[in-house]
């Protein structure tokens, strides 16, 4: 794990509301990189989480909001989005000067802002990923924050994996679409060429080996070389031969349109859960 960065101040007061999986993730990687568990506070009604990021990291917790929070000078919100608007109703006495970073999905920065009364407020959509370090995550800041409100998000982050940042809200929801649920997609590819390869005679257990260290070979090739994937596609297709075969099929059977049909579903899907659970 990397140091902390010299933008997280050793002194930096944190809130964490909601101790869920994502929560873990990032107090896990703050503690790691040097930041005091005793300037963390987890504030989750659940006694499991609490003793369990208490015993681990030496975070403070709390099973309900109170004026604790006031000295927080961020709060990281990691509930579910259902759960949000009265999580955030009973913390709002006390929070309303901090920088609120939600890493919660489809909560927009508006129902944000009315549910807490504060301004400062930036937006992150994160991915499972995180939980080991190789995140992506997408990133929103309302005009209010501050440039080094911006910063010091971008720098917790940073901790969890790389960032992308997005100037029109409205984009996390394409964010979520591609990058949010993209590991289930990856997911869903290597079950597709565990199948396969166990209908060709392989073992489970080899073909997913084989399977799994084929895309994060193909994901870190992509990383580097710099160059298009329809580039690289094509330097591994010869023509009549094995890798064109098996494209053939893909392109007949509309895979490409499938996905792209897909991603498409799951951003209008994220714009309905923001409607659904933000502000009225």
């Amino acid at each position: 794990m990397p140091p902390l960065p010299p933008r997280i101040a050793p002194d930096l007061k944190l809130a964490f509301i909601g101790g869920g999986n994502m929560a873990t993730a990032l107090i896990g990687a703050l503690v790691r990189a040097g930041h005091p568990g005793a300037h963390i506070t987890v504030v989750d009604p659940d006694e499991a989480p609490r003793a369990r990021l208490q015993r681990d990291w030496g975070v403070v917790t709390l099973a309900a909001p109170s004026e604790q929070l006031r000295a927080a000078q961020m709060v990281v919100w990691a509930v579910k989005p259902q759960q949000f608007r009265d999580a955030a109703q009973a913390a709002a006495p006390w929070i309303g000067q901090a920088l609120q970073l939600s890493v919660a999905a489809g909560i927009r920065c508006a129902s944000i802002a009315a549910w807490t009364q504060a301004a400062r407020i930036v937006r992150a959509m994160p991915n499972t990923p995180a939980l080991i370090g190789q995140g992506m995550t997408g990133l929103y800041a309302t005009a209010q924050a501050h440039d080094a409100d911006r910063t010091l998000a971008d720098a917790v982050l940073a901790l969890t994996g790389e960032r992308l940042w997005v100037e029109d809200e409205a984009l996390l929801d394409a964010v979520t679409a591609l990058s949010g649920s993209g590991p289930a997609y990856v997911f869903y590819v290597l079950e597709a060429m565990r199948e396969a390869g166990c209908a060709m005679g392989l073992t489970s257990e080899q073909a997913l080996r084989l399977a799994i260290g084929t895309l994060a070979g193909a994901a870190q090739l992509a990383r580097e070389a710099g160059e298009p994937p329809e580039v690289l596609r094509a330097r591994v297709t010869s023509k009549g031969g094995t890798t064109a075969a098996a494209l053939d099929v893909l392109q007949a059977r509309g895979v490409q349109d499938a996905f792209v049909a897909a991603l498409q579903a799951a951003r209008r899907r994220a714009a309905e859960l923001a409607d659904l659970y933000g502000a009225a």
